[in-house]
């Protein structure tokens, strides 16, 4: 039997729920005995949704603001990357479906030319650079 590849629609609407964990080790950022919380895509895709207009939020202030939200010391920094990522290639495939602009989850207002997730999409980061332009975001 053939696998199916999830399209990013699937994979932003899976997950069993946040988690919060408190680390045996160091990780990352994150020192031992702290709390991190291991988020969604779903919920890394409704905090961009809720970025104003002409504002740019880094990824920092998101783990900053997830974990707050979630009673944790820390986000995960490697699942808050790989769901951003989820969260945009979902967009750009909506997107590309037809859904209007307006409709899509504004992802380019977290992704700047420094951002290391550009490097990961599967699509150009033109599209990225004219919805900055038209917010009056640098690229």
């Amino acid at each position: 039997m053939a696998y199916k590849r999830k399209t990013w629609k699937e994979k932003l609407a899976a997950g069993d729920g946040p988690k919060v964990e408190r680390l045996e080790k160091k990780f990352a950022d994150i020192p031992e005995g702290a709390t991190m919380l291991v988020a969604t895509p779903a919920i890394v895709d409704a905090y961009v949704r809720n970025i104003p207009r002409g504002t740019h939020t880094g990824i920092l202030q998101m783990r900053k603001d997830l974990a707050a939200e979630h009673n944790a010391e820390y986000t995960c920094p490697l699942t808050a990357g790989i769901f951003l990522r989820i969260v945009a290639e979902a967009a750009w495939e909506a997107y590309n479906e037809g859904k209007p602009l307006k409709q899509i989850t504004p992802f380019w207002r977290m992704m700047d030319a420094k951002a290391p997730v550009c490097k990961k999409l599967t699509f150009d980061t033109e599209f990225i650079k004219e919805q900055r332009e038209k917010e009056g975001l640098p690229f």
